[in-house]
Formats: structure tokens, C-alpha cells, sequence
């Protein structure tokens, strides 16, 4: 397939422009539908929710808030009133607001007055839902209120609808991550084609991505939170994938490969680790349908179309934009120095193989030092709190946070989450006095019922993200409504993200025992080991605690806040451990197929662990750490979308991926590996026989296997220093090229060695003795015994294809 579409790079180009371009008409024809749909089955806020639509149907548009203060005198003085009542009159004949309910109106507006006189509020109700109330129309109602402002008069807003007008210009977090990206390509490749060719992928892979996301939005439920993490994994994960390709066919062309050659092989053997990754990713996804929770089916599908997308882009556009650019994809120092000095040899070295030797030097010490900061980092993650956070959350500087601390101060903290008791049944006013009496109650009011069901409001004396706010749900549920002999349930938004957070929080092991379960299968069946993806899965979960410690402390416990200009601390978002987790395993599944498909590589290759660990990091911890280093700054990028559940996701994923590439797989994967030995590589033989056959890795070509026709023979030589030494035991191993062990032998006190070959042919000869670096050579046997002596060199790292 890789070959086919370098050859028809022009067809295969325009078809993804065309589709790109064809979604994208589609979809700004056909318009967003996006609904976020809170389904939480047999809850009591549900049925509390169920009550009052039954009883209020037509209450379905946006309430949002008008908050004034003075600093002297009351909001009652005509001064005041002249300046406000005329703004809320131009605001109600707006097109498009449904109703204003102010404190100038009537004898409930006396209510909408804080007993001090300072602070009053109006209720703007839109025709529509927050997401469907058209942003010209929220600035005007925003201009029309703030003009009412002087000196010693402040006038804010708050409310879903006014919200959407503070956030920052749509695509601005996108485009700084994309930006942030391109730089550390840049600096990785020296080459601006080489850099764009990952851009490209990404936006290939998440515009169609999205614009199909949006179509389907019209047929199913697909929640706003949806598109923008599809667009954080899309980008991460299209960007990483063509990565990992590119690198492997730019160090293909300066081995002296053709550029077609090297990209089939490229594509064969970093293309499938892409495929087998972006699998793992949609699996961890979808493990999201474990929690039953219908809000995250839509999140679901958009994220796991669009990382399908980048894995298409990735296995056929990106050959097709190899093909166009040719040798191009190297720097223009790299392309001189190719021509004038030929293919570089195979090896690997810089600080990559100089951290794998230490990696194999002190084990114990670097597994011991990676284990003791993820544990302290993790450390928070024991006063972790589910909830939702709310405007009481934002920026200080947004007029939403303003709004909110002007009603607290006036009305107390628990006005703006208040609670509604909703009774069909039973003595309400025995009901009203038993809630009035509870402690953590400020006010209590019944409203007129309606179809025989009568709403209670009932004001907390805490703030709706306060842990006594959900003691007082639970007072009233077990205690006061059964006391009073009512049948009644406790609803409001403050009860329902109560509710979301406790059934989250019960389905969170099912969900993580899914994906878990999925991730050790997989890795089980591709690389034939019960050791590796045990090993995975226990540092999948190390990265979990540290990752969610580190939110922890940030958005929970308020650290650095400031600092990212996020607005006040509170509980973390009830839905971001399951999303953030399925990412999270996705996307270290993917480091692990990549480190340990290299890894394998070797270990079929010579049957030395120690060899496979140390080549295996050595070949693939700068490309890992590069592709973090991407997913770091892309996720970052976030912080700017003005959405406080992405600004939280992004900064979550950002710490989970900084730390799984720069400390777990780049230390304690590798340093367990070399402590566990060759039992990284057991496979009980009848499990062996059953598993099915998955290759990460391409099959070895036939002609490889078997040597060519001849008589047998040998090779015979010796095995020395760099000094002439002789070196003692060390183990020879002749292979044949596709990795089958032919002969094995162990070097005499002189370092004379001796093994048998089959036949003519080329072969594998592998080297190593303790305290040494191993060497590894292809070998060719004509008519005759070859003689070929070796040299091993204290601490070389010698990396062979």
C-alpha cells in the first residue's frame, strides 16, 4: 500500500484534498447540533429533573444575571434606578430575549434586593439555550447593561450565554499549538519540509475528523466538550504518528537507501507500530463506554474518528507527500554531506546511546530515583475531589467571576447553586419547616405548584463546590424528606454534578480494569510476553496517580493558578478522569509500542536482552521524547481556549505525557527491563500455541531465511579488546538474517571462537561479553571457512538494522 500510493502520490493527494475539502462544505452547510446530554439514570436529581419538566415544559431557554452594586448609598436611589431600569428595558426588546425579571417590578422583585440595599440582580431569559443564543445578541445585552456603569455604580453579568462572549477567538489555543510544534520540529529535522510533512498530516487528520464529527452531530448526541478534545488528541497524536514515520525514512535515505525503498520500509515497519497504536487508542476510548454514561458517547465518537483519520493520513497521504518531496525531506547540510561523503554508517550515539549504557550500568539506582518522584508527585492525588467547577472558577478579571462574588456577597455563597426540592406528594409546609430547620440552610421558599408538583428552592449557607453543600444533599435525602413523609427528590445543577461525580467515581475501576485488560491483550498477542504488557499495564497506573496528583495540586489545591492565569481553585471536573485516562493509556501505549517494538526487534535478532534494551532505547528515546515534547506543547496550548474543562484536560495530559516519556519509558520501562532479564521475553509454550499471530514488526522476507545453496562451513577468529586483549567467554551467536539462532558458542582463554554455517549465504554474527559492549555484523560465506575477527570496546553501544 505505502509503495502504491508513493507511486500515485498526485491521486492520492487530491482524494484526501477533496475529502477534506468536501467535509468541510458538508459540514458549514448542515451547521453544528451539538447537545450535552446529562443522562444519570436512576439518580434522585434525575427524578427530580423529570418532575419539573413534567410540570414547567416551556421553561427551556438560557436564565442569565444582571448584577449591580453601589458603593454608597442603595440600590433603591433614583439615582441608581434612572440608570438601570432603562438598560433593562432596551434589553428585554431585544429580538431574541424572552423575558427580564428586575427588582424595580412589583413586589417580588424585593427578593432580587441583598438586605443591606447594596446589591440587586436582574434575570435575563433568552428564547434559546445557551449554545443556540447568538453571540451578536449576548455583546449587545452586555454593552447595554455595562453602559449603565459610573463611578461608584459596577455592573456585571453572568451566565452560560455571557460566558461564550469572554472566551478567546475560536482556533487561537489550536494555532499556538500548532505553532509550538512546528518549532520543535524545526529544531529536531533542520529541514522545513520535514517539519510541515507532520503539520500537514495533523490537520488532514483532524479537520476531516472534525467536519465528520460535526455531521454526525445532526444523527446522534455529541456534547460541545466533544470537537475541541478531539482537536487536543487529533493534533497530539497526527503530529507523533507522522513523526515516528518520518524519522524512520529520513534515517533510511541517509543509510543510502532510495527514497522509495525507504519509504515502503519506513511505512512497513513504523507504519504498523502507528497502526497498532492508533488501535490501542481508539480501544482506550472506547473504554469510556464501560461508565453507561450517555454524555461521553459523543466524546467518544468525535475523538476516536478523528485519531482514525490521523492514522489513514499518516499509512497514505504521508507516503504520497514523501514521493513529492524526495531527498528534500533532509536538511540541505544533510543532503551535502550525503553526496559528498556517501551513506552514513548504522550506528547509534550521542546522548541517546550515552543514557542507554548508563540505563544498563546502574539500574537499580535509576528505577529507584524514577519511582521516588512519581510517588511523591502522586502524593495529591489522595485529596482528590470530584465535582464541576462553575464561574466561580474563572479569571477574577472576567465579568462572570465578578458577577458571582457580587451575588455571594449579597445573597450569601450558596445563592448561586441553589438547591430545588421537588415534591408530588405529602404535607409540603411540614416539608418547608424541616428544611428550614436543617442546618446549612440560609433560605427556603415553596413556588406555586403546578400539575401537582411543587418546587422548593432552598439557598445553602455554602458555596454550591463546598464539601458541606453535599452533606446538606445527603441530609435531606436520608434524613429530612423521609422525616417529613413526602415523596420528594433533590434536584438543581448543584445536586446533578454531585450525583455525576459519585456514579463516576463508582464506575471509574470498571473502566480502568477495561482498558487495562484491553491494553495487556494487545501487547500480549504482538509481542509474545507476559512480562511486557504486565509491566505496561503497572506503569500505565504509576503515571495515572502522578499525572492526576499533579491536577491535584494545581486546579484542587490552587498551586500556580496565578501563574497560568486560571482562575480560583476547586474540585476537578467529574468527567476528566474518565476522558483524561483513556487518553492517557492511549497515548502511552503508544510509547511503549514504539520503544518496545524496537526492543523485540533486536531480541529476535540476537536473543541479548540486555543488547535489545540498550539498542531499543538508545534508536527510539530521542524520537519518543521529540513526540512528547510535541504532545506537551500542543496540550498546553489549551490553557488559552477559555474553556476551564479543556484548560484542565490539557494541562493534565500534557503532565501525564511529560512524564511517561521523560521519566517511565525513558528510565523505569528500561531499567526494569535490564533488571527482569530474558523474562521480559516469557511466553508459557501452550499459551504460545494459542495466541493468534500479530505483527507489529514486517515478516522476514523468505530468501533471508534461508541461506543460499553451498556446501557448509565455518567462522573462526578471535575475540579481543581495543588493546589486542583476548577476551574470555563471551558468547558468539550466528543467525540467520531473519533472526533464527544457527550456532552458539563461548570464546576460550586465548578468544579464539569457532561456529558452524549451514550453508553459503549471509549471516548475522552477535558478539557480547560482560563489562562490554556487544557488536553485531552481517557476514558473507562464500566457497570456504571465513575468518573474522572481533572487536569489543568497553561501554560502545553498536546499534544494528
Amino acid at each position: 500500500m505505502a509503495r502504491w500510493c508513493y507511486r500515485h502520490r498526485l491521486v492520492v493527494l487530491l482524494l484526501w484534498v477533496g475529502a477534506l475539502f468536501g467535509l468541510g462544505f458538508a459540514a458549514s452547510t448542515a451547521g453544528t447540533d451539538y447537545a450535552n446530554v446529562f443522562s444519570l439514570p436512576n439518580t434522585d436529581s434525575k427524578r427530580a429533573y423529570d418532575l419539573m419538566e413534567k410540570a414547567f415544559p416551556d421553561s427551556a431557554g438560557d436564565t442569565d444575571t444582571v448584577v449591580w452594586k453601589v458603593d454608597e448609598g442603595t440600590v433603591r436611589d433614583e439615582s441608581v434606578r434612572s440608570r438601570i431600569q432603562p438598560a433593562l428595558e432596551e434589553i428585554g426588546k431585544m429580538k431574541g430575549v424572552g423575558d427580564v425579571t428586575n427588582p424595580y417590578a412589583g413586589g417580588q422583585g424585593a427578593a432580587q434586593i441583598s438586605s443591606n440595599g447594596k446589591i440587586a440582580y436582574a434575570q435575563i431569559t433568552f428564547a434559546e439555550q445557551a449554545n443556540a443564543v447568538p453571540k451578536e445578541l449576548v455583546q449587545d445585552v452586555v454593552d447595554t447593561a455595562q453602559d449603565a456603569e459610573r463611578g461608584g455604580l459596577q455592573v456585571e453579568l453572568g451566565g452560560q450565554a455571557i460566558q461564550r462572549v469572554q472566551e478567546p477567538p475560536t482556533g487561537l489555543a489550536e494555532m499556538v499549538g500548532i505553532l509550538a510544534a512546528a518549532l520543535v520540529l524545526f529544531l529536531a529535522f533542520g529541514s522545513l519540509f520535514a517539519m510541515l510533512l507532520p503539520i500537514g498530516i495533523a490537520i488532514f487528520g483532524v479537520g476531516t475528523g472534525l467536519f465528520s464529527t460535526q455531521l454526525l452531530s445532526h444523527v446522534t448526541d455529541v456534547p460541545d466538550l466533544a470537537p475541541l478534545l478531539a482537536t487536543l488528541i487529533g493534533l497530539g497524536v497526527g503530529i507523533d504518528y507522522a513523526l515516528f514515520i518520518v524519522t524512520r525514512h529520513r534515517r533510511g535515505i541517509l543509510r543510502g537507501a532510495d527514497p522509495e525503498e525507504s519509504a515502503v520500509t519506513a511505512l512497513n515497519t513504523s507504519g504498523r507500530a502507528v497502526l497498532f497504536a492508533g488501535g490501542t487508542v481508539c480501544i482506550a476510548l472506547a473504554g469510556m463506554l464501560v461508565t453507561n454514561l450517555r454524555f461521553l458517547d459523543g466524546v467518544v465518537i468525535g475523538t476516536s474518528l478523528t485519531v482514525v483519520f490521523s492514522v489513514l493520513a499518516a499509512v497514505t497521504l504521508l507516503p504520497a507527500l514523501l514521493g513529492l518531496l524526495g531527498t528534500r525531506v533532509l536538511s540541505r547540510r544533510q543532503r551535502r554531506k550525503l553526496a559528498a561523503d556517501g551513506p552514513e554508517p548504522e550506528r547509534s550515539s550521542g546522548a541517546a546511546a550515552r543514557w542507554s549504557a548508563n540505563v544498563q550500568r546502574r539500574p537499580r539506582t535509576i528505577a529507584a530515583l524514577a519511582l521516588v518522584v512519581m510517588a511523591i508527585l502522586a502524593l495529591p492525588v489522595l485529596s482528590l475531589r470530584l465535582g464541576a467547577t462553575d464561574q466561580g472558577n474563572d479569571d477574577a478579571s472576567t465579568t462572570t467571576r465578578k458577577a458571582y462574588d457580587l451575588l455571594a456577597e449579597g445573597f450569601g455563597p450558596g445563592f448561586n447553586g441553589p438547591l430545588q426540592v421537588v415534591t408530588s406528594s405529602g404535607d409540603t409546609d411540614t416539608l418547608v419547616k424541616g428544611i428550614g430547620d436543617t442546618a446549612g440552610v440560609a433560605r427556603v421558599a415553596a413556588l406555586p405548584p403546578a400539575q401537582g408538583v411543587t418546587v422548593i428552592q432552598v439557598v445553602p449557607t455554602t458555596s454550591p463546590q463546598s464539601e458541606k453543600t453535599d452533606q446538606l444533599i445527603d441530609t435531606l435525602r436520608d434524613r429530612v424528606i423521609p422525616d417529613a413523609g413526602a415523596q420528594a427528590h433533590v434536584g438543581g445543577v448543584t445536586a446533578v454534578s454531585k450525583d455525576f461525580a459519585s456514579i463516576t467515581g463508582d464506575r471509574l475501576p470498571y473502566f480502568i480494569a477495561t482498558i487495562i485488560g484491553l491494553g495487556f491483550l494487545l501487547l500480549l498477542v504482538a509481542f509474545r510476553s507476559l512480562v511486557v504488557p504486565l509491566t505496561a499495564a503497572l506503569m500505565n497506573l504509576i503515571a495515572a496517580a502522578a499525572s492526576f496528583g499533579v491536577l491535584t495540586a494545581i486546579f484542587q489545591w490552587g498551586w500556580g493558578l496565578d501563574l497560568l492565569g486560571l482562575g480560583k481553585e476547586g474540585p476537578i471536573n467529574a468527567f476528566l478522569p474518565v476522558i483524561m485516562l483513556s487518553l492517557l493509556f492511549g497515548l502511552s501505549m503508544d510509547y511503549q509500542v514504539f520503544l518496545v517494538s524496537r526492543m523485540h526487534e533486536e531480541w529476535v535478532h540476537t536473543k541479548d536482552n540486555a543488547r535489545a534494551v540498550r539498542v531499543g532505547l538508545a534508536e527510539t528515546s530521542r524520537v519518543i521524547n521529540s513526540a512528547a515534547l510535541i504532545m506537551v506543547c500542543v496540550f498546553l496550548a489549551f490553557v488559552l481556549s477559555g474553556d476551564s474543562g479543556a484548560a484542565m484536560a490539557g494541562v493534565g495530559l500534557a503532565a501525564a505525557v511529560a512524564l511517561d516519556a521523560f521519566i517511565l519509558r525513558t528510565a523505569l520501562v528500561p531499567a526494569a527491563m535490564h533488571l527482569l532479564g530474558t523474562s521480559n521475553w516469557w511466553l508459557p509454550a501452550g499459551l504460545e500455541k494459542r495466541l493468534p499471530h500479530l505483527a507489529v514488526e514486517p515478516k522476514e522476507e523468505a530468501s533471508e531465511e534461508a541461506p543460499a545453496e553451498g556446501g557448509a562451513s565455518v567462522v573462526h577468529g578471535f575475540i579481543r579488546t581495543a588493546d589486542g586483549d583476548p577476551v574470555e567467554g563471551a558468547v558468539v551467536t550466528l543467525l540467520s538474517k531473519g533472526g533464527r539462532q544457527l550456532d552458539r558458542v563461548t570464546s576460550l582463554a586465548d578468544g579464539s571462537y569457532i561456529v558452524s554455517v549451514p550453508a553459503q549465504g549471509t549471516y548475522l554474527l552477535a558478539a557480547t561479553a560482560a563489562s562490554y559492549g556487544s557488536r553485531a555484523r552481517h557476514v558473507v560465506v562464500e566457497d570456504g571457512p571465513l575468518v573474522y575477527d572481533v572487536e569489543l570496546a568497553e561501554g560502545e553501544v553498536d546499534a544494528v538494522n
